[in-house]
């Protein structure tokens, strides 16, 4: 091992496994990012295709900062913590069960440590973010899907195998449309990424004067949910109208999970939280409208400290964190 390797083992590397994009970065124990990429998921090549995309990933990190302390990776679906096995993952096609810390450790010679991707997100915000204030909260990410993860005690929750804290499929429709987990009228089901897009392409139809359109000069396939926010933020009551039946629909299914746990303090992080003001408003109001009212006092709902990074320095910090 050569002086360089040596001093570069102060890091870890975080692999934040998505249904777009496979994030990776060099974290150190601070989690301070020293450097980050990302490669398309592409998952509909299978899942043999994605583990190339993610060891990609890693060698491109070890080429540019040398060899880590190890592997953490947060991916969707249901972990088993021990074993490192991901169990069908509703964004990832052709995942039935996928021992992806067999498969990055043979490879890399490293110790891998894999936890679903909200859970790692916790983490990553219990221990740098947001989270560290108190020992209870239940963090929400938003983007291609809708995870969850749960801290109690100052512990993150599993439940009996790994799959708690499944926020995104809680139902708020038990007669609505179906979500790529098979079950129909899950929250992922109205506003992952791709619904949110789908759904606003059907409503601007009948739009009239809409600052969303200018935007995207015609061109709805040019659409995604940060053209929609640019065109929030200069006015356009369209997209705040989109942003704010999202906004309220979250509210029910994070009214649900208090109501059942107990626990006051939400942190909501992913790429969809970047709607700022224009989702959090509704957000609060709806969850403060169906909580039991003894709760209603204590509920806060906050944005994620880390931003789009709470999954990747939580996937990393998973090599560091001990229960």
């Amino acid at each position: 091992m050569n002086g360089r390797e040596r001093e570069n083992m102060n890091y870890a590397i975080g692999i934040d496994l998505g249904g777009t994009n496979v994030k990776a970065g060099a974290v150190d124990k601070k989690g301070k990012i020293l450097f980050k990429t990302s490669l398309p998921t592409e998952a509909e090549k299978g899942y043999e295709h994605v583990v190339s995309q993610i060891e990609q990933a890693i060698e491109i990190v070890i080429e540019k900062k040398g060899k880590p302390n190890g592997i953490g990776v947060g991916a969707p679906g249901v972990v088993d913590f021990k074993t490192g096995e991901v169990k069908s993952p509703p964004n990832l096609p052709g995942w039935e069960r996928v021992n992806l810390k067999k498969i990055l450790e043979k490879k890399f010679k490293l110790r891998a440590v894999i936890e679903n991707d909200a859970n790692a997100a916790a983490i990553g915000e219990y221990i740098y973010g947001a989270g560290g204030k108190t020992g209870n909260f239940i963090m929400v990410t938003l983007g291609t899907g809708v995870g969850g993860g749960i801290f109690f005690g100052g512990k993150l929750f599993r439940g009996e195998t790994g799959g708690a804290g499944e926020i995104g499929h809680i139902t708020i429709n038990y007669r609505g449309r179906q979500c790529n987990c098979g079950s129909y009228g899950c929250i992922e089901a109205y506003v992952g990424n791709s619904r949110i897009v789908a759904d606003t392409k059907k409503k601007i139809k009948i739009a009239e004067n809409s600052v969303l359109l200018e935007l995207l000069d015609g061109d709805l396939s040019l659409l995604t949910p940060k053209i929609i926010f640019d065109a929030a933020k200069l006015g356009d009551e369209f997209s705040r109208e989109v942003i704010a039946q999202i906004g309220e629909m979250l509210g029910a299914a994070l009214a649900s999970a208090i109501n059942l746990l107990d626990i006051s303090t939400v942190i909501i992080g992913g790429g969809v939280s970047g709607f700022g003001k224009f989702l959090f408003e509704p957000l609060r109001a709806s969850v403060k409208n169906r909580v039991l009212a003894p709760l209603r006092p204590r509920v806060k709902i906050l944005r994620s400290k880390l931003g789009n990074d709470a999954g990747l320095k939580g996937a990393a910090s998973l090599v560091y964190y001990k229960e």
